[in-house]
């Protein structure tokens, strides 16, 4: 499992402290990047956690800040030094989720809509093998087998019976009838997907077709929640090239309604099981 210092989540942790005594000295961010000869992108990018903090950055920001207390300074300098440790997916090499794979690792709870695939953390080997493979033809067979193993790592936030993620996936009938490998990749799939669905922690609802157009027509999203008070909520919205993280207020409440709204015009959980092992015994004939 995760070590006990998550790395992403220190940089963020750091990155909205920062932000903070930015704000309470009255400078814009452009300000503090004249005043330090940097670009306004890199103060940017280290406050909102998507840039490793080194210690410099932050003796040099308090400087600019003017904080006179020590032990500020050095809980600062203590979680710069932690933010440039790395994490458990850091042996895979070069990850292109990272970022994400850092947030959901410290995450207590995960709200996921998928509209065309069973979503990673419910994924069956042999379905993840044929996804990659699908997605990324042109892909190595050493870098799909790399993929696959973060994503089996990843299901640990699932199987541990210590503080397991609270997971609650909205799930579009389409996932259900795409052939992802072959209709016994799929019949074991969707079995796989019925036995984790009963587990306290972990609720599947399926979106029927009959609903038409709804609130998540505009595809695949996630929100992320965190036991800490001290980090906010994040939508994650993932890309064929770059992903996209929403950590502002307004934004990921937006995407919460929409989430509501996802799960009222969806099947019941009951349902939403009997669902989907009509749909596996289908794959069965």
């Amino acid at each position: 499992m995760a070590s006990n210092v998550n790395p992403t989540v220190r940089r963020r942790r750091l990155g909205q402290e920062l932000r903070r005594l930015r704000e309470l000295k009255g400078m814009t961010a452009e300000e503090v990047a004249e005043r330090l000869l940097v670009s306004q992108s890199k103060i940017s990018r280290l406050e909102n956690g998507r840039r490793s903090i080194s210690q410099r950055d932050v003796r040099d920001l308090c400087g600019v800040y003017e904080v006179e207390d020590k032990r500020i300074v050095d809980s600062l300098m203590e979680m710069a030094r932690d933010s440039r440790q790395q994490g458990w997916w850091h042996t895979f090499g070069d990850i292109p989720y990272s970022v994400y794979i850092g947030l959901e690792t410290d995450a207590e709870s995960l709200r996921v809509y998928e509209p065309q695939i069973v979503t990673g953390l419910l994924q069956t080997r042999p379905y993840a093998e044929a996804l990659v493979r699908g997605a990324l033809p042109e892909t190595s067979a050493e870098e799909i087998e790399k993929r696959v193993e973060v994503r089996m790592r990843r299901q640990e936030r699932i199987t541990t019976e210590r503080n397991p993620l609270r997971l609650w996936v909205v799930l579009d009938e389409a996932a259900l009838h795409r052939v992802v490998g072959s209709r016994l990749v799929m019949r074991e799939q969707l079995e796989h997907l019925i036995e984790l669905s009963e587990l306290p922690h972990i609720t599947v609802q399926v979106l029927p077709f009959e609903v038409g157009a709804h609130p998540g027509i505009n595809g695949q999203y996630a929100i992320l929640e965190f036991a800490d008070a001290a980090d906010s909520s994040v939508v994650y919205l993932e890309g064929v090239t770059s992903d996209l993280y929403l950590e502002k207020a307004q934004d990921v409440q937006k995407y919460a309604v929409m989430y509501e709204h996802l799960r009222a015009q969806s099947h019941n959980v009951e349902v939403s099981r009997q669902f989907i092992a009509e749909a596996a015994k289908r794959y069965a004939d």
